[in-house]
């Protein structure tokens, strides 16, 4: 393979995936081929990856780099970003030149089903984790977002923008003015979010819980407009009125804050709020709209890396890029508006994108430029396999096949004995 493709992947896990690896040899044989495969973008992938297992596995020891309950930054929150901008380089460099864009299309949006669906298998509840050896989900209560889907979501975005609106002019010292038709995009999704997140009114509403006594109804006081708390926020309406409650993440992770301490627990307490009881899709529908923003600004560094041939080129224009984006992100932090990967708030977005292009450049600079290739051979490989790697390990699949084998009792096996000792200890 001689060129880089896109991963069609997405980071929470604590939150991740990923992306599927796609072959086009007619374009790239019709188009200026790079001197060299560039190996920092498989790494790139391979340390999402490496992330995501790292924050999932370990971030029940090591609450510090688990999720953020809820505002603030910690290092699983920038997981997902770097899944939906390593996405958009991809994408700006297997769709150089789109000779049929109809064709082009049509394959984007085949794709963009197939991970869509894997999603919803591996997320939707069909499975029961490593504690049960059932499966099966109830269709009233099935999951329909999930990691998979909002990575389809960023690409599917990326993708038919890379398509339809192709570079404007073939001026190097222009990139923005080049590619200003998906940067309106991406202005607009960031606008449409914006306006849904602080302009929607929020009115009084209730929900009911199963549990084994019987169902309990919680009514949630709102009553107002803009609130970004977990229990008034209007991107949670949304998914309640379109996507149902019932179709929403059961834990979310705001249940780690100290108001509901506990709630995620089999045992809830009464005494916490009533929106601690609640569910609430962090790859929602409102936030799905700046994490497809994410995956177009991918786009621009992927269109600095095929129009600057030269090393101090790109590195130039990405650092430039990214400190404008970590500037901006900040700015906006300052004014008032939370890092929140909940909501995906324009301010996580620019500050995740700017993270993960500065990542990208010390990948460069390390593995393109002075050639440490070997001492990442293993993210390199994990990045090259990482829709794989995602449905393995990450999505718990090994781990349920290797607990499908026990001695005498379901209950003797050897992941029960592993979490026994190691986890729950």
């Amino acid at each position: 393979m001689a060129e880089n493709e896109p991963l069609l992947g997405s980071n929470n896990g604590g939150e991740v995936v990923l992306a599927e690896r796609e072959s086009e040899a007619t374009q790239r044989k019709t188009t200026t081929t790079l001197s060299s495969r560039v190996v920092s973008l498989d790494v790139f992938r391979g340390l999402c990856v490496f992330l995501m297992i790292l924050v999932d596995y370990a971030g029940s020891v090591f609450p510090s780099i688990a999720h953020s309950p809820w505002n603030g930054v910690r290092l699983a929150d920038f997981v997902m970003p770097f899944f939906l901008f390593v996405v958009g380089v991809s994408l700006a460099i297997v769709n150089k030149i789109v000779l049929d864009r109809t064709g082009a299309t049509l394959k984007v949006v085949i794709r963009t089903l197939k991970l869509f669906i894997l999603g919803i298998f591996l997320q939707g509840g069909y499975l029961h984790g490593i504690t049960g050896l059932t499966y099966g989900v109830d269709i009233e209560r099935i999951r329909w977002m999930g990691i998979l889907q909002r990575i389809a979501v960023g690409y599917i975005v990326a993708a038919l923008c890379e398509i339809w609106l192709p570079c404007q002019e073939m001026k190097r010292v222009a990139l923005f003015r080049n590619y200003i038709c998906q940067w309106c995009i991406m202005f607009l999704l960031s606008a449409i979010h914006c306006g849904l997140l602080y302009g929607l009114y929020v009115p009084d509403w209730q929900f009911s819980v199963s549990q084994s006594t019987g169902s309990t109804i919680y009514e949630v006081k709102c009553s107002v407009r803009g609130d970004l708390g977990p229990a008034c926020n209007s991107a949670a309406m949304i998914d309640r009125y379109i996507l149902g409650i019932d179709h929403l993440y059961a834990k979310p992770v705001y249940r780690n804050m100290k108001e509901c301490s506990g709630s995620n627990r089999d045992t809830v307490s009464e005494s916490m709020p009533s929106w601690c009881h609640a569910a609430f899709d962090p790859e929602g529908i409102v936030s799905s709209l700046t994490a497809a923003a994410t995956s177009i600004i991918g786009l621009q560094y992927g269109h600095i890396l095929v129009q600057f041939q030269d090393h101090k080129g790109r590195l130039y224009n990405w650092s430039n890029l990214s400190l404008s984006l970590l500037a901006v992100g900040l700015f906006l932090d300052f004014v008032g508006m939370p890092f929140n990967k909940s909501m995906y708030t324009i301010s996580y977005m620019l500050v995740t994108s700017a993270a993960a292009g500065i990542t990208f450049c010390l990948l460069y600079l390390l593995v393109d430029i002075y050639g440490w290739r070997r001492l990442m051979f293993i993210l390199e490989w994990m990045g090259k396999h990482s829709l794989s790697i995602f449905i393995l390990i990450t999505s718990n699949i090994a781990v349920i096949f290797i607990q499908g084998f026990y001695w005498r009792d379901p209950q003797n096996n050897i992941v029960r004995w592993i979490v026994t000792q190691f986890v729950h200890k």
